[in-house]
């Protein structure tokens, strides 16, 4: 089907500039799809043979992208929100058999049916902040048959909402209780047959660690990414969000598309994200909600332009929030990014860091997925939250509003 969209107020995201930002509003634009794919923007486009769809000079962007999400999961934590609020630490938290283990317990105990109905209401809301695409990760299984459990839920989310799935396998989230003490012996088990199996079936796009003190070492994480690479999977790493371990400059050696949380990375690691062109994703959420001080080092990514994105890490435990505009937010009045910076952070750069090259541009070429608002400026889609301005989603060039 071949389509055009008229009265656009387009919202570029230029290719050839500065990684820090740049964007520009093209009054009266219009944009060509033809078979989901946009093959024109700009003005006086031969109209013949498509059929035509007035935006009646409302502000378009690309479609966003949720870049880290865990939004499969059972149970929830508010419990632990009060135990912190009363002075408890979240490592203190996860000693005591809480954190990440509470929700492994909950979502073990779960049917698939009923993750698929638990997350569905998640990534709704995330579509009413124009979302187009999100990222899923599994991690709250830790064992062969749970884990994959968790990516066949995320695969049946797109079957449910209007909406792009990339999965993620997160094996090495915690050390489950089966193997307490023997932490070599479960990454044996990823390594050796969570990521293999998890290949065959087509279920991960990427392989996820968390390289941190109370979870795995940068060796433990070398290992599991061989094991992703040998099976044509992407790598992404949780790392430097409680201290420096060094994982984000191994993981953007082995070639990471991203390294996430990264407020205790130091200027050797932003050099190494440079390097090897791997992405720095922020999560603000986690940061606020964890009351952290130690904020990324974004003066120096923006120093040795490394590309930033902004995502939500939606988790019962450490980020309850879905919306992704809330995310800007406060990448904006947590961490200093601009505007340009939080649009790139969540449609170009977060493209770059899922592996989908194809999205987060409306540009000749590349897939036609995107929002449509009702505000005047860029600025006002993170500017107020709650109410959201969010006019349409298109997907493929076809509306997807559900």
């Amino acid at each position: 089907m071949k389509r055009m969209f008229t009265d656009c107020r387009l919202v570029a995201m230029h290719t050839g500039i500065e990684l820090t930002g740049g964007y520009q509003v093209i009054e009266n634009a219009m944009i060509a799809v033809e078979n989901g794919a946009i093959t024109g923007v700009g003005y006086d486009l031969p109209m013949d043979g498509f059929e035509c769809h007035s935006l009646e000079n409302r502000l378009v962007t690309p479609g966003f992208i949720d870049s880290h999400t865990h939004l499969v999961f059972a149970g929830n934590r508010a419990t632990e929100f009060e135990q912190r609020l009363n002075g408890a630490s979240y490592q203190e938290i996860a000693k005591a058999g809480g954190g990440i283990l509470s929700t492994v317990k909950t979502t073990r105990e779960a049917s698939i049916e009923h993750l698929v109905e638990l997350a569905i209401p998640r990534a709704q809301s995330l579509i009413r902040d124009g979302v187009t695409t999100i990222e899923i990760k599994s991690g709250y299984g830790l064992t062969v048959e749970d884990e994959l459990k968790m990516l066949r839920a995320a695969k049946m989310i797109a079957k449910n909402v209007n909406v792009n799935i990339t999965t993620t396998l997160l094996g090495a989230h915690a050390l489950p209780p089966e193997y307490n003490h023997n932490a070599d012996a479960y990454i044996d088990i990823v390594c050796n047959e969570m990521i293999p199996a998890a290949a065959e079936e087509n279920l991960a796009d990427a392989v996820d660690v968390f390289c941190e003190t109370m979870a795995f070492t940068p060796a433990q994480m070398s290992r599991v990414f061989d094991a992703a690479l040998k099976h044509g999977l992407h790598i992404k790493g949780h790392t430097e969000q409680l201290s420096n371990l060094g994982g984000s400059a191994l993981a953007a050696r082995m070639g990471a598309l991203s390294v996430d949380h990264i407020e205790y990375l130091d200027e050797s690691g932003v050099k190494a994200l440079a390097e090897h062109g791997t992405v720095a994703t922020l999560l603000p959420g986690a940061f606020y909600f964890l009351r952290e001080t130690q904020k990324p080092p974004i003066d120096l990514l923006r120093k040795h332009q490394v590309p930033m994105t902004v995502a939500t890490d939606f988790n019962p435990g450490t980020s309850p929030f879905a919306r992704l505009t809330l995310m800007m937010n406060m990448a904006s009045t947590l961490f200093g990014l601009t505007t340009k910076e939080t649009l790139y952070g969540v449609t170009r750069h977060a493209a770059q860091a899922t592996g989908l090259l194809a999205k987060g541009q409306i540009a000749e070429g590349f897939d036609a997925d995107f929002a449509v608002w009702n505000v005047e400026t860029p600025a006002e889609i993170s500017y107020q939250i709650g109410l959201s301005p969010l006019h349409a989603r298109y997907l493929k060039g076809m509306i997807a509003n559900d």
